[in-house]
């Protein structure tokens, strides 16, 4: 059937507003067409009304009404349109039929015998003639001359491993390939498709890795937001108290200030006073002097004289009497003091503030037992440890401990954060840390970073000592009862907390870890009873 297009031209049918094929035409009265939205939408928009294309003007807007004859034709059009697009052969990516003349429709299958790839209709030859029936038939590729062998031609079948490359069967009888590794192409392509398969599985097993490792650095980068939020909250906090410190001692102070200054005006106000009254009645004396000086009558002078010299006028000595202006040096040194007080205890509770925030990565850590010394002795729920007084007989297996009273937790930690504490009370040696699982269990174990163990120990009941190089003499305030044990892996943080006290003991920063690391426990030797005391995992009291 003739193409719709070389009978009717789609130009026709096209609004020359939408430059669309017509929707609901209509006719204005000089005989253009427009879809009736869009002449509607244009007089709308303008003051006059008239005509797009040829411009004529109309005394009121006409009233339109579909052009039914024109709607018909455009639907027909539209109509044989699409039927045309569907019919249309080699659509993009498709392979036309190479029997078809003029209009060639998509190839159904590829004839590798023929070299000729055939429509539905045009196949069926192959399916009836036996002739054809032994053809081979593929999906439909295109260039099928590449499938030919350029020196014989002849069908590519082979595939030479030896040289990589398709041959047909004359190139395997020929010296090029007589004695090369030569299979199939169905046979390679098999094996080629079971390594594509691996390494598929392998680019799936790589992304899995990326996925993992992205929601992995979503996941830090939350906790590090919570974490940052928390700083500032306990930040706030403690600036907070400080100022509402600060404004406070400062209130006080000018109170005290004020009130010692009301002080001093009176006590200056009373003086004054006093003062003045002196001074009047030493002007009245002033006076008397002064009149009996001047006076005529000898008699008046002689009788007065004594009562007005040698009578003292009732006057005080003020040499010693003063008014102090420094009477606020001492409350101001003593605000300050109490101020420097108040942030002391301001800066012994950040430690706090940062114990309670690490405790929230506690794990649950449980002792192992095939890694312990035969002569610890372990309870039932693995969560203590002590010294017993011979050794038991256990199996010498790799992962236990022979030389050192060393028992380890069951669980490594190879990434992230983890927390536990450990209850020390009532011993006077001990050792409490990290080791990485490589670390030697059979001889000599260095307590130092070098060798892979991050410790503090305690020995004669009060001397603590951080494992590092060189090692590190530790001075407490207080003898800790239960030790927190916080590890940073990404960090490279190992650090030791006295739970009761809130407070930081050590901390073993810019470490590099690479392998596994496990909870680190020695109870040490019994001393006699003197060390009895067992070592307990204790729970985090999150709370505290």
């Amino acid at each position: 059937m003739a193409s719709s297009s070389i009978l009717l031209s789609e130009e026709q049918f096209l609004c020359s507003i939408c430059l669309d094929v017509f929707t609901e035409p209509v006719t204005t009265s000089c005989g253009h067409n427009f879809c009736i939205d869009c002449i509607t939408k244009y007089w709308n928009s303008k003051d006059l009304c008239h005509c797009p294309l040829c411009k004529e003007k109309f005394s009121k807007r006409p009233k339109l009404r579909v052009n039914t004859m024109l709607r018909e034709v455009v639907g027909n059009f539209k109509s044989l349109r699409d039927r045309d697009k569907d019919e249309s052969p080699a659509k993009l990516g498709k392979v036309p039929c190479d029997v078809c003349t003029g209009t060639k429709r998509n190839a159904l299958k590829s004839c590798l015998v023929c070299l000729a790839s055939y429509c539905e209709t045009h196949l069926d030859p192959h399916h009836i003639a036996p002739a054809f029936k032994r053809h081979k038939l593929v999906d439909p590729v295109e260039n099928l001359e590449d499938r030919i062998c350029k020196k014989h031609d002849r069908l590519l079948e082979l595939f030479c491993r030896t040289d990589q490359t398709c041959v047909c069967q004359t190139c395997v009888c020929q010296a090029d390939h007589k004695t090369h590794d030569t299979v199939p192409i169905e046979e390679e392509c098999g094996e080629r498709k079971a390594q594509l398969g691996k390494t598929e599985a392998e680019v799936q097993q790589i992304i899995q890795e990326r996925l993992k490792k992205v929601k992995e650095i979503k996941l830090s980068v939350y906790l590090s937001k919570r974490d940052a939020e928390r700083e500032i909250a306990d930040s706030i906090q403690v600036f907070t108290a400080l100022v509402r410190s600060i404004k406070k001692s400062q209130a006080e102070l000018i109170e005290v200030i004020e009130e010692k200054l009301k002080a001093v005006e009176r006590q200056a106000e009373g003086i004054i006073e006093d003062l003045e009254q002196e001074i009047t009645e030493l002007k009245r004396r002033s006076t008397d002097l002064k009149q009996l000086s001047q006076t005529e009558d000898h008699l008046q002078l002689l009788q007065n004289f004594p009562s007005l010299v040698f009578t003292p006028p009732p006057t005080k000595n003020w040499s010693e009497i003063s008014v102090h202006s420094d009477l606020c040096v001492g409350t101001v040194r003593r605000a300050v003091s109490q101020l420097e007080e108040t942030l002391n205890k301001e800066m012994e509770n950040l430690p706090d503030v940062k114990l309670k925030r690490i405790q929230q990565y506690a794990v649950d850590v449980t002792l192992d037992p095939d890694t312990a010394h035969p002569k610890l002795i372990l309870s039932k729920d693995g969560k203590q440890v002590r010294c017993g007084d011979t050794e038991q007989n256990l199996p010498d297996i790799p992962k236990r401990f022979n030389h050192y009273l060393i028992v380890l937790g069951k669980d490594g930690f190879s990434s992230g954060r983890f927390y536990y504490e450990v209850t020390v009370k009532g011993k006077a040696r001990w050792t409490l840390g990290l080791v990485r699982e490589s670390t030697d269990r059979k001889g000599y174990v260095s307590p130092s970073p070098e060798y892979g163990v991050w410790t503090l120990v305690l020995t004669d009941g009060n001397q603590y000592t951080a494992c590092s190089s060189p090692q590190v003499i530790l001075f407490l305030r207080k003898k800790p009862q239960k030790v927190g044990v916080f590890v940073d892996y990404e960090e490279g943080l190992v650090s030791f907390y006295d739970v009761e006290a809130r407070s930081h003991i050590y901390s073993f920063t810019g470490c590099t870890f690479k392998d596994k690391l496990f909870p680190f426990f020695v109870p040490c030797n019994n001393d006699d009873g003197k060390n009895s005391a067992p070592l307990i995992i204790s729970p985090v009291n999150h709370t505290g």
